[in-house]
């Protein structure tokens, strides 16, 4: 038995007797912090967590507020702490088709791994600072550097002048997206990210690390919403910076808006459509001192989009998300080209067929709630580059396929913590991306104990 085939068979035993811990049904309750403040059980906002249902996105857009006297902290009690805590302990197998290899005769092998391992931790901590003032603050900690950054750091101002319509947050927050990457069901280090939010085509300089709806970005946003939340809109005033705190690029701002409406079906529950955009500035050259670039002074911006419409549809048990959206980069930014000719130590000349790369991506995530404690996710997404970065590149470099199937198994949720079993598989086939020219697949597979406490 090969090495490759141990680990998987290391996986399916160590999956066989994990399962063996979970035949006895148990009932299902709340996460932490807001579930211990309300004693609400775990089904009142979540259809599994940490997915939302309609009852837990109106919690969430009064400001995670229910209107009641429980709201304001003076209530609550001595002991009540409102912090949590999550991080996923796993196994996972990983296999990267046509990586470059020194030492392979061709040039490319397939490299394979596997092993014991751990997320990063999640320290979560929100509410109420008084009636109508709720809070967001999210330290992440990353297990493998040790560093400790702020995925979220917001205030926001609820029902401004007794409206829905007014809410005002400031700070550093996810945007009010389609599809939510940080209450993804997700975790694999290929199914983990969604390709609507961080795919660019190959050679295309404006990276996630520059430009992604995936990350949490700073600024401010003026949301509303009717009384029952079927209408909802969300406008942002961004930061041109990513989310990363010290202003690196320069001086200008991104707009982002989304607005959706929905409506409820007889007997099927409520459904939901809606459009979103996202358009921004990213500099071109910088100020030098001594012919080092001088951090901020970003300088001859040009522009990115990415622009969507989606639907959501429940049907009983089943609810399935679709989201198509289209993207495009200036010429200068995919090709990392000062519009000034005269910068000095940065590439002021285009190279021969450049152009704005253009993209669509396609999403569709199906959900199957078969009960309280089992969770059932499947999800395609494709990406179709309509126009290259260079002009002689092939018209199907970087297409991408993505499946990713797998389930969560909640064998307790109560106000206290909570425990899920988590398996997933996940591949992506990238066109034309290896060295050799042929398509290049990256399939991962992961399984592990989610717990938050």
């Amino acid at each position: 038995m090969t090495s490759p085939q141990r680990s998987l068979a290391g996986g399916l035993l160590l999956t066989f007797l994990l399962s063996l811990l979970f035949v006895t049904p148990t009932k299902s309750f709340a996460i932490p912090v807001f579930a211990r403040k309300y004693g609400l059980p775990c089904s009142a906002c979540h259809e599994a967590w940490p997915k939302l249902n309609s009852f837990g996105q109106k919690f969430k857009d009064e400001g995670y507020q229910l209107r009641n006297e429980k709201d304001a902290p003076i209530w609550l009690r001595p002991e009540f702490w409102p912090v949590a805590m999550r991080i996923t302990p796993h196994w996972h197998f990983e296999s990267a088709g046509r990586t470059p290899v020194d030492s392979a005769p061709s040039g490319e092998q397939t490299v394979k791994t596997s092993g014991f391992d751990l997320t990063g931790i999640d320290i979560l901590t929100g509410g109420t600072l008084a009636n109508n003032i709720s809070f967001l603050l999210v330290p992440s900690i990353d297990v493998g550097s040790g560093t400790v950054g702020f995925e979220s750091a917001n205030v926001r101002l609820d029902n401004l002048w007794g409206s829905p319509w007014l809410n005002f947050k400031f700070g550093k927050f996810e945007q009010d997206v389609p599809l939510s990457e940080k209450r993804g069901m997700t975790l694999s280090n290929v199914g983990g990210a969604y390709q609507l939010y961080h795919y660019v085509p190959p050679g295309d300089a404006n990276t996630d690390e520059f430009a992604s709806l995936g990350e949490n970005q700073l600024g401010i946003e003026l949301m509303g919403h009717s009384e029952d939340d079927h209408t909802r809109f969300a406008v942002s005033l961004l930061s041109s910076t990513n989310g990363t705190p010290g202003l690196p690029f320069g001086r200008s701002y991104d707009g982002y808006l989304h607005i959706s409406q929905g409506f409820l079906v007889p007997h099927l529950g409520l459904q939901r459509v809606g459009v979103y955009g996202w358009a921004g500035l990213r500099p071109t050259y910088f100020l030098t001192s001594g012919g080092d670039i001088i951090p901020g002074t970003g300088r001859g911006n040009r522009s990115f989009y990415r622009a969507g419409v989606y639907g959501s549809v429940y049907i009983g048990k089943f609810d399935v998300t679709g989201v198509y959206q289209r993207a495009g980069d200036n010429v200068f930014l995919a090709n990392a080209t000062s519009v000034n000719p005269g910068a000095i130590n940065q590439v002021t000349v285009l190279p021969v067929g450049a152009q704005g790369p253009v993209w669509n991506t396609g999403t569709i995530e199906a959900h199957y709630t078969y009960s309280p404690q089992l969770f059932i996710i499947g999800r395609y997404e494709l990406t179709r580059v309509s126009r290259q970065v260079l002009a002689s590149n092939p018209s199907d470099l970087g297409d991408a396929d993505v499946f990713t199937v797998g389930y969560r198994y909640y064998p307790f949720m109560h106000s206290r913590d909570g425990l899920a079993w988590h398996q997933e598989f996940s591949t992506i086939n990238l066109k034309k991306l290896a060295v050799s020219g042929k398509d290049q697949r990256t399939s991962s597979y992961f399984m592990g104990f989610d717990f938050a406490f």
